[in-house]
């Protein structure tokens, strides 16, 4: 049997918050249930919105979302204990993330991690005793080209060393801004980072740079030289570099198109080979 959704604050709840903290809870919880056919499809944007509160995924937090959609404390449980993103003990102001896959790690990320674990005396997913920071092992942070990388709170701190990385940790312990290599101006908390991961922007998205050189290099490189896409649609674009015509200021790009690759012709004899991964006996699909 599931619970009953919390209906504004008057309803019974098996939840500790007081009034106005699940008035606003339920307000926020609400308009992300609305945004979704399903309103149980709003559980993870929800999850961060607890986080934003308790600064972990509390007790209270698994009941509030249980209640509010319906479902088991159980089944809001198993979502939280799958994605690594979601806390379930209280979590520093600062998540600081250490790249140590493989590119970060060849470039330097597990001396880095090493030498941040000494240096704070704490080890992975693990907080300070101050509880300033909180640091991790992460596992890609989609930014090789700026390897090894730190995080913190999602925001970019690009080719670090052990010297820089420590730097920066104790610029956070002692509440000192720190300034992103690219993306914000400046890091949130935890909590705020939180908050807008449940889908309530904080205006900031659009402060400091989002690419840096080394992303752009291969697309500078394509347009100077004219590359494109074999097979491409192209469209004539204005860009003042010269691309090997006379003129020197028009060319093409390449444009994508929207469609299904279900709806893409065979062209190559593996497109038509099929079931030939299949063992004997079994039905080509």
């Amino acid at each position: 049997m599931t619970a009953e959704p919390v209906v504004g604050t008057e309803t019974t709840t098996k939840t500790r918050y007081d009034a106005d903290t699940l008035a606003a809870l339920s307000a926020d919880a609400t308009a992300i249930m609305e945004r979704y056919p399903d309103p149980r499809s709003g559980l993870l944007p929800m999850l961060h919105l607890v986080q934003s509160v308790d600064g972990y995924v509390s007790r209270d937090g698994i009941l509030f979302c249980a209640e509010m959609l319906g479902i088991t404390a159980a089944e809001v449980s198993a979502v939280a204990t799958f994605y690594t993103q979601y806390k379930r003990h209280p979590n520093g102001t600062y998540t600081v993330g250490v790249c140590t896959n493989t590119l970060c790690a060849v470039m330097g990320g597990d001396a880095i991690f090493d030498e941040l674990s000494d240096h704070l005396g704490v080890g992975h997913d693990e907080t300070t005793p101050d509880g300033a920071i909180t640091l991790e092992r992460v596992e890609c942070n989609a930014a090789c080209d700026y390897a090894p990388v730190v995080m913190v709170n999602w925001e970019f701190f690009d080719n670090q060393t052990p010297e820089t990385a420590t730097a920066l940790a104790d610029k956070l312990i002692l509440g000192e801004d720190v300034v992103p290599t690219r993306g914000a101006a400046s890091v949130c908390s935890f909590k705020q980072m939180s908050r807008v991961l449940a889908g309530f922007p904080d205006g900031r998205a659009d402060e400091g740079a989002g690419a840096g050189e080394p992303t752009l290099a291969g697309l500078k490189i394509a347009r100077e030289r004219g590359w494109t896409a074999p097979g491409s649609q192209v469209e004539p674009v204005e860009t003042g570099v010269s691309t090997g015509s006379t003129s020197g200021g028009s060319t093409t790009r390449p444009v994508g198109k929207p469609g299904s690759s279900a709806e893409r012709k065979p062209a190559t004899p593996s497109d038509t080979e099929v079931g030939k991964d299949k063992k004997p006996g079994e039905d080509a699909k």
